[in-house]
């Protein structure tokens, strides 16, 4: 009596699935093998295991056998015609970024006034126009910092201002302090001396 039909399906097991991989696997190896004796066929096999790990066998070379696969489908020139259109691709990429360079130098040179020769008519008024607009935009912003440098000298003008305000204010207060205790204590001397009894004009009257 024969097996049953085995449904084709995943096998949810994971236990099971690894059993069934290791038994398939090695039963198709082996007939791989049989495959290249009894035919005399070049085999290459690869098999990749659900964890990554490889299985090989090749009746021959397997680098050749491979290589020979991919020439037998195109996949050899097409890659080598991948690569000539990409090594192209990047040339045209380095011309064209040099061509920039090239340009963008000899503008900078034409804005400091030199190499000027190759420069036309219009080009010259071009660049006299855009060297206008770059004074102006210059000019601008060194007006707008000079302006904000005065409005901060301003500030610390009327901060230094106040203080030296406030500082004579404390010193004329202090001199009133000053002159009013010079006075007291004046006063008060002059009360101590007159009642001493020391050379007042009475002193020996009664004699």
């Amino acid at each position: 009596m024969g097996r049953g039909k085995v449904e084709l399906k995943r096998i949810e097991n994971s236990t099971s699935r690894q059993v069934t991989f290791s038994k398939r696997k090695n039963g198709l190896l082996k007939k791989a093998f049989e495959l290249s004796i009894l035919c005399d066929a070049e085999v290459a096999l690869l098999i990749f295991s659900p964890s990554g790990k490889a299985y090989q066998f090749a009746s021959h070379d397997m680098d050749r056998s491979i290589a020979r696969y991919r020439n037998e489908v195109g996949l050899m020139e097409f890659n080598n015609y991948q690569r000539s259109r990409t090594i192209e691709f990047w040339m045209s990429e380095i011309d064209n970024l040099r061509r920039t360079i090239d340009t963008l130098e000899a503008k900078h040179k034409h804005l400091a006034g030199e190499d000027l020769s190759t420069l036309g008519m219009k080009e010259l008024k071009q660049l006299e126009r855009q060297l206008k607009n770059g004074v102006e935009r210059i000019r601008a912003k060194k007006r707008r910092i000079i302006s904000e440098h005065i409005s901060l000298l301003k500030k610390r003008q009327r901060a230094l201002q106040e203080d030296n305000t406030r500082l004579q204010k404390k010193l004329h207060e202090a001199n009133l302090n000053t002159r009013a205790f010079g006075a007291e204590e004046c006063d008060a001397f002059g009360r101590s001396s007159g009642s001493s009894g020391f050379g007042g004009p009475h002193d020996g009257a009664g004699i």
